[in-house]
């Protein structure tokens, strides 16, 4: 897989706190972004894919059937 370098202006405190965490992880600053921007990506990508589905079945419909209602709204009333 071919990487890409880039810059990012981020506050001192931030850079010192994702150090420590990448420390305690055994991995580095770097590693934490690339996993980070994976996961939001990925967030993404099922988002899109679940509202496609969503679209195609208020497209299509579902093939669900409650049955024959055999009550009138007064018997639901009454008490």
């Amino acid at each position: 897989m071919a990487v890409r370098n880039i810059t990012l202006t981020l506050p001192d405190d931030l850079v010192r706190r994702a150090k420590v965490v990448a420390a305690m992880r055994d991995t580095s600053v770097s590693a934490l972004v690339a996993e980070y921007f994976e996961a939001l990506t990925r967030q993404e990508d099922d988002y899109d894919l679940m509202w496609r589905e969503e679209r195609r079945l208020m497209e299509e419909g579902l093939a669900m059937r409650v049955g024959e209602v055999t009550w009138s709204r007064a018997d639901t009333h009454e008490r």
